[in-house]
């Protein structure tokens, strides 16, 4: 690499490493934006009226607190609106959840079997934190047993072509071996086992940031009715949606009302007779899982799932649920009035998106000046809209993301992510290989801190790529302990 095209703030060398640690690893909402007063206040209102109190403080109904479920369904149908087909979502759609994470273990619990269901299906790179909760359901990857499989991204999003080709040959051998396949969950009425399951973050995706087109979640839906498969969406980071362009921003003052695509669960609601087509059982192809982690606080621990109101109601009947009654059933009460009062929606549009679009500009202003000109690159370069928390960049040379990851923290107290944390454990094809990415987050630092975060690691880069050329090899066999050092800071 010429000296010439090495940006000159990166000539110099620090004697020691900064102080200051700042950490791109995590991927948590600063707490500066915390919606703090706003839940004060939410709080005090819910607990000073009786009735809601008394019912915050009990069970509650297994689908949920249905004022919550009602004024969700109208923010989604808001939100959505033309973009989802232009029709009301109905509250029944709704069930109330945990969060992301919890939705995704019951998902599994009622609507999958570790034996019936063929594959589990993750684009890649993948959020590497659903790994556990694939393997805690039984679709761990050992020995002969390939359960989670690696589905390609492109720039477009999900490779739809690539996934159903594989999920063909998936049904072909299990045609040719007679597809004994046992089942051993029990039959039940309000639920059913899909023969694959799809998991996907279409907009704004964890890792790589890539939004998939229209023209793909259309294919998706499509590929998913073919085959008896459901397509877990995590569309967590949807509200935090702002244009590119920072003048535009600016202009607008503020972030944007409108979601700039549908969800795959609305189209599967809308195209080709929708979910209750001939022929179609009722629980569809797609549920969307929500969560208010990304725009209320992490600890609010509450979201939701969407999906047709006979999917909803099966995760109402999951048996934790049943037990111990709606989840998040104080917290749900206070959403429910956040919403109705239209403090949240106004929280995400003039708080939220304008804070994130400014950490976002940033964090690429500073990539354009320290890392692109050593040969790094950055996909979907050239989008409309952008949102989420996250920067996928591929490095440039012979670079591995280990180095970098490990040569970061020691020579510029800076965290990062390094690529093969987001690859699918026990699956060794090609599509699964993310030695030379890593994943940036400009959510949890102060927005001043985003720039010199960039430009140390632009200075470990730099280094690197004057060093011999086979110095990237040396690490490659320290990749698990360097993911173990890394997720502290996560």
């Amino acid at each position: 690499m010429p000296d010439s095209v090495v940006p000159s703030p990166l000539t110099s060398q620090d004697a020691a490493p900064p102080s200051r640690l700042i950490n791109l690893v995590r991927g948590w909402p600063a707490p500066s934006l915390f919606p703090i007063p706003l839940l004060q206040r939410a709080t005090a209102a819910t607990l000073a009226n009786p009735d809601i109190a008394n019912s915050a403080f009990a069970y509650g109904p297994d689908p949920g607190h249905e004022p919550l479920r009602r004024a969700l369904a109208e923010w989604l149908t808001s939100f959505y609106g033309p973009a989802g087909g232009g029709s009301k979502i109905s509250y029944k759609r709704i069930a109330i959840t945990g969060g992301a994470s919890q939705s995704l273990g019951n998902i599994l619990s009622v609507y999958s079997d570790p034996e019936w269901t063929r594959k589990i299906w993750l684009v890649a790179p993948a959020y590497f934190l659903s790994f556990r909760i694939f393997e805690d359901a039984g679709f761990a990857n050992f020995g002969d047993r390939q359960k989670m499989v690696a589905v390609p991204e492109d720039d477009e999003g999900v490779d739809v072509e690539s996934l159903r080709r594989h999920i063909e040959e998936c049904e072909k051998r299990a045609q040719k071996e007679g597809d004994h396949t046992p089942v051993v969950k029990p039959s039940r009425p309000w639920a059913k086992i899909y023969k694959h399951i799809i998991y996907c973050v279409p907009t704004f995706a964890n890792p790589s940031s890539r939004t998939t087109s229209l023209k793909r979640r259309k294919e998706l839906v499509r590929c998913a009715r073919d085959f008896d498969a459901l397509v877990v969406c995590d569309d967590v980071y949807d509200f935090l949606s702002f244009p590119t362009n920072e003048k535009q921003m600016e202009k607008q003052q503020g972030g944007t009302d409108k979601a700039s695509l549908p969800r795959p669960v609305d189209l599967d609601r809308t195209i080709d007779g929708g979910t209750e087509r001939a022929g179609a059982d009722g629980f569809g192809n797609v549920v969307s899982n929500g969560s208010f982690t990304k725009i209320g606080g992490p600890g609010l621990r509450c979201g939701w799932i969407e999906g047709t109101e006979k999917f909803a109601f099966g995760i109402a009947e999951t048996g934790t649920t049943k037990s111990g009654g709606a989840p998040s059933q104080l917290v749900s009460t206070f959403m429910a009035d956040l919403l109705e009062t239209g403090d949240l929606q106004n929280h995400v549009l003039s708080v939220l998106q304008p804070a994130y679009a400014r950490r976002f500009f940033k964090m690429v202003s500073a990539i354009e000046k320290y890392l692109l000109p050593l040969g790094a690159t950055m996909p979907q370069s050239e989008r409309q809209v952008a949102g989420g928390y996250f920067i996928w960049i591929s490095l440039p040379g012979h670079l591995l993301s280990t180095d970098v990851v490990q040569r970061a923290k020691i020579d510029q107290n800076v965290v990062v992510a390094p690529g093969e944390m987001f690859q699918i454990p026990g699956d060794e094809s090609e599509v699964n290989r993310f030695q030379r990415q890593i994943r940036l987050c400009f959510a949890w630092e102060d927005e001043d801190q985003l720039s010199e975060g960039v430009m140390r690691l632009g200075k470990v880069i730099q280094e690197l790529l004057k060093e011999a050329p086979q110095k990237g090899l040396q690490h490659k066999t320290e990749s698990s302990q360097n993911r173990e050092s890394v997720e502290k800071f996560w």
